[in-house]
């Protein structure tokens, strides 16, 4: 249930990312969509291939993750931190993050 999965809105991953620059954020959409335009300093890891590449998500901090609007990234944040890791999923995702007027690198 998305409920209870820790969640931030874009806003808080902005002033995350301001205060450190070294902030980890993982976008899980697919290859095309990451392409197309993702936050600055994304990772990407498509929840397609989640399990495969799981060990380049670092254990020793917060890592955010982000899709195009929150619903795969909410499943993501369950299932790692299920796993052991301290993941948060950004609601709104994508959409939310250009709709503030954030840019977006290509």
């Amino acid at each position: 249930m998305l409920s209870s999965i820790p969640t931030v809105t874009t806003s808080d991953l902005a002033g995350a990312v301001a205060a450190d620059p070294a902030t980890t954020v993982i976008d899980v959409r697919e290859p095309h969509e990451f392409a197309a335009g993702h936050l600055p300093g994304a990772l990407s890891i498509p929840m397609s291939v989640l399990p495969v590449r799981v060990e380049e998500i670092p254990r020793d901090r917060t890592v955010y993750v982000v899709c195009a609007v929150g619903a795969r990234s909410g499943q993501v944040v369950s299932w790692l931190n299920e796993q052991g890791w301290d993941t948060v999923n950004v609601a709104g995702g994508t959409q939310d993050w250009i709709a503030a007027g954030r840019a977006l690198e290509h």
